[in-house]
């Protein structure tokens, strides 16, 4: 599928505070700890524990979210389908739709019971 300039923004304004119990649901019902879901969204983006709090308390939308993260420099290894995309084949104009299908991507192996050390990309050396 591709992705179009009215499906960015319907993601971009979406509130990632009311998304976050979704994924939290995903995980918990596929054994995984919430400690574990921030750890990873944490590798994605910079935030810590206290950070992603404050961001679900403000209702800020997708855009706002990634527009504070720091992704992390191997977020561009995390490739496949999710969704019905493929991450690596979404223009650049689609950032934010980009990161958030990082985010779902990520979340989706971990509830997958992918290892943590897999999840959290690192260059081969």
């Amino acid at each position: 599928m591709e992705v179009t300039a009215k499906k960015n923004e319907q993601v971009a304004n979406m509130i990632f505070g009311s998304i976050y119990p979704h994924y939290l649901n995903r995980i918990v019902k596929n054994g995984r700890t919430k400690e574990e879901l921030n750890q990873v969204i944490e590798w994605l983006t910079g935030f810590d524990d206290a950070k992603l709090q404050s961001l679900i308390d403000e209702k800020v939308t997708f855009r706002m979210f990634f527009e504070q993260a720091t992704i992390h420099p191997n977020a561009h290894m995390i490739k496949g389908v999710i969704c019905g995309y493929r991450i690596e084949n979404i223009a650049d104009e689609f950032e934010i739709y980009r990161k958030c299908r990082y985010m779902d991507k990520l979340v989706d192996e971990l509830a997958k019971g992918r290892k943590m050390e897999k999840i959290m990309r690192q260059e081969k050396k």
